[in-house]
């Protein structure tokens, strides 16, 4: 049986990619410590989802403790990890910085020390489109340079793309990192938009908008996500790039991969969607950018699409509409 490792398990996108791996037949650990960044009910209710399949061996602890994955590596011999395991957030990186250097750095040097004494087939980490930071051309590519990130989170998940692709180079570790674009579905996570305006509008209060609503997001649906990841698993990074836009290293088995919509959305779109889901309209408060925030993202996904055949298939309103139903069916309301 094919064995992996999820860091993140009980989050937002780790739940959903357990279950799909749990039901393609795979053995899935799932490395979870359960923080109190947001509630930390729903994040064991994720976790109750998947304990009834036999194949689902749930691990709480924190991914940063000396010492805990390389014995998890030298115990279970990963074929497959993948690393979702971090503290998120541009706002709370502001509030509190620590919390991103103990779990993004220290907690991705303890994966890659586990990976280097016990290398699993593959290996990939999340890192965020937030790296691409003040870049103003668009659509994002993964070639595109991004050194001007515009708030802390940022800049600590551009670090864990650096010191991945240094292990890669020096101990052949077969790694990619692929780059987020706002993900948003069912079992999302309470400190997203989509969750905070459904809440808001269900319970007849205002909602707040940033910038006067003039900002756009490539925003991607939870399943085309897990597509993407899963395509990726099978597309492990070797010596010869697949096309020109190719982001393969010169000088490592490493590869940088967006995964997005490719299709951005404005915000008072979004915002639209979740009232006609709702069946109500939203009472707006108009305030200006926040500080770490960027007005727009957009994600060039040729790459994901020449490596795996990638082609996203639920537009917002459709997501939308089924985040709402989750909302509604979890919450009672």
């Amino acid at each position: 049986m094919r064995n992996a490792l999820i860091t993140g398990s009980a989050g937002f996108i780790g739940y959903h990619l357990s279950a799909r791996l749990l039901s393609e037949g795979w053995r899935v650990t799932g490395l979870d410590c359960l923080s109190d960044y947001y509630d930390v009910e729903l994040k064991k209710r994720r976790h109750a989802l998947l304990a009834p399949d036999p194949n689902f061996a749930p691990v709480i602890g924190r991914l940063e403790d000396p010492g805990r994955l390389k014995a998890l590596f030298q115990d279970n011999r990963f074929d497959l990890v993948i690393h979702l395991a971090a503290q998120a957030g541009v706002r709370h990186s502001i509030e509190a910085p620590r919390d991103y250097v103990e779990a993004n750095l220290i907690g991705t040097f303890e994966l890659l020390e586990a990976a280097r004494a016990h290398p699993p087939a593959h290996l990939l980490l999340a890192s965020t489109s937030s790296v691409y930071g003040a870049n103003a051309d668009m659509p994002y590519g993964e070639r595109d340079k991004a050194d001007t990130q515009m708030s802390f989170y940022a800049a600590t998940k551009k670090a864990t793309e650096a010191m991945a692709h240094s292990y890669a180079h020096l101990y052949r570790l077969p790694t990619t990192m692929f780059r987020f674009f706002t993900v948003y579905g069912p079992w999302g996570r309470p400190d997203m938009a989509h969750f905070k305006f459904t809440r808001a509008i269900l319970e007849g209060r205002p909602i707040d908008v940033y910038n006067h609503g003039q900002m756009q997001r490539d925003f991607t649906y939870i399943d085309d996500l897990v597509d993407g990841i899963l395509g990726l698993t099978a597309a492990v990074p070797g010596d010869v790039p697949v096309s020109e836009h190719d982001s393969l290293s010169p000088v490592a088995p490493f590869r940088i991969v967006n995964i997005g919509g490719s299709r951005p959305t404005k915000l008072l779109d979004y915002i639209a969607a979740i009232e006609a889901a709702c069946g109500r309209e939203a009472e707006k408060v108009m305030h200006p950018m926040q500080p770490g925030d960027v007005p727009a993202t957009w994600a060039d996904t040729r790459l994901l699409t020449e490596l795996t055949g990638y082609a996203p298939k639920v537009p917002v309103p459709e997501g939308i509409q089924r985040f709402v139903d989750w909302y509604r069916d979890y919450y009672k309301i």
